[in-house]
């Protein structure tokens, strides 16, 4: 199982140092959130607080995604970076994949691209793209980031995106994974059609049903050549225990982080605790895992 480190919504100062203690306590990524707006008002409920609040987003602070994984790419030699989750449809497609295929070249292919679904209208209406039918739209955009990166001339006619042939460049020289975030059926077909699942968290307990329906799901609609990565995050003190039965059940990669990122309050936790604590987790958890 490889690790992952999941700080966030933290001083934006903190992810380089941060990324670097990562990388020489053995951690094998780095999972950066993605953010656009935070809207003065909405009747929107999020999906993955008890209370459907999102209150302890307001006023944290959230680089750009993109401009974050690149910035600790540069900084870094082996740690991977990986968004949980991009709100890829309502970005324009085309520029998504420039973007993620220049930072997978300069960081020598430690880009994986998570993506799903943005939960909120207002994402979508700031940036100009219709909420209605966004699970199609995504498909597409999916199906465009794939076609881009790979390398040579690509052109799609979908139902939302027309493209002539054209190609970007450069592109890796590997492809790019890319998972999927979320936990509706519709959801875990799409990972399943894909490279693999990011669970959103809430315990073994909550995971285990959806991991078997995901499973179920990829028996049917897997596409050929596709990779399997189950991606899962654990909050909190997490002992060996813990971890081992996520790796039983058939999580490939695990991201921690040890305060709670759903506090309404700022986090004022020092850089030096931060990286005593994924320290102290790499010694004790993952030297045993290696």
């Amino acid at each position: 199982m490889r690790f992952h480190y999941a700080e966030s919504m933290t001083n934006p100062a903190f992810y380089i140092p941060l990324a670097q203690a990562a990388e020489d306590a053995g951690y094998f990524g780095f999972v950066i959130p993605d953010s656009l707006i935070y809207p003065k008002a909405s009747d929107t409920a999020y999906s993955y607080t008890e209370d459907g609040g999102r209150e302890f987003l307001e006023n944290k602070p959230f680089i750009e995604t993109f401009t974050l994984a690149m910035a600790m790419g540069a900084a870094t030699k082996t740690l991977h970076f990986t968004p949980n989750v991009l709100k890829l449809p309502v970005r324009p497609p085309l520029y998504s994949a420039k973007i993620a295929a220049s930072i997978a070249v300069l960081t020598n292919n430690r880009f994986t691209l998570g993506a799903g679904l943005s939960v909120w209208p207002e994402d979508y209406a700031v940036m100009g793209v219709p909420w209605e039918k966004r699970g199609e739209r995504f498909d597409e955009c999916i199906e465009i980031f794939r076609g881009l990166t790979a390398g040579g001339y690509f052109e799609f006619h979908g139902k939302h995106f027309d493209l002539p042939p054209v190609k970007i460049n450069p592109v890796p020289d590997k492809p790019i994974d890319v998972l999927i975030g979320g936990h509706s059926d519709a959801a875990l077909k799409r990972a399943a059609r894909n490279d693999g699942w990011m669970f959103a968290g809430g315990g073994h307990e909550v995971l285990e049903p959806l991991l078997k329906k995901y499973q179920a799901f990829r028996q049917d609609l897997a596409q050929p050549g596709r990779k399997n990565i189950i991606f899962a995050s654990a909050i909190g003190d997490c002992d060996y225990d813990a971890i081992a039965r996520y790796r039983d059940m058939g999580v490939t990669d695990l991201a921690v982080v040890f305060r709670n990122l759903y506090a309404r309050e700022e986090d004022t936790q020092p850089l030096e605790t931060k990286i005593s604590d994924l320290r102290r987790f790499a010694d004790d958890v993952i030297s045993k895992f290696a």
